[in-house]
């Protein structure tokens, strides 16, 4: 379970670093229906798409620790599943979006409650069963210091 934690945690970050950044060079032409949507919305789509790369970076940082640690994993998680409730949310005031937004909104609804249940699981690991740091990273200034260290 620890590995499937730590694969899936590196691959929610790479992921929202990856949407985020097309978000910022997109704009509008990034979301699905919205080409048309001017300015204002253009704006807004490219600062919450370097929000999203700044979270993005977060899951990374977490994946980086040793162990990963559960109270993070599941502060993140809640703050994916904040926007599929807001998703659903729009939904009950504005009708069905488009149909990519709706995919959208089950991942963001699904995959909280599956880092919920994994969040401790390298933290319940016995010690042998988490892999080890890269030597660079337990060599300068011990594991302390390379669970703290910034991307």
């Amino acid at each position: 379970m620890a590995r499937v934690l730590r694969a899936l945690v590196q691959l929610m970050g790479w992921a929202c670093v990856v949407i985020g950044l097309f978000h910022v060079a997109l704009g509008n032409a990034a979301l699905p229906g919205a080409a048309s949507a001017g300015a204002t919305v253009d704006s807004w789509g490219r600062f919450m798409g370097a929000s999203f790369v700044g979270y993005g970076l977060a899951w990374l940082w977490v994946a980086r620790q040793r162990p990963i640690p559960a109270r993070a994993v599941r502060w993140l998680a809640g703050v994916f599943l904040l926007g599929g409730v807001g998703r659903l949310l729009s939904l009950a005031v504005h009708g069905w979006p488009q149909w990519f937004q709706i995919a959208l909104t089950v991942i963001e609804l699904g995959l909280p409650p599956v880092f919920f249940w994994l969040a401790d699981a390298e933290e319940r690991a016995p010690h042998g069963d988490v892999e080890a740091a890269p030597a660079a990273r337990r060599s300068a200034g011990g594991p302390r210091a390379a669970r703290e260290r910034p991307l």
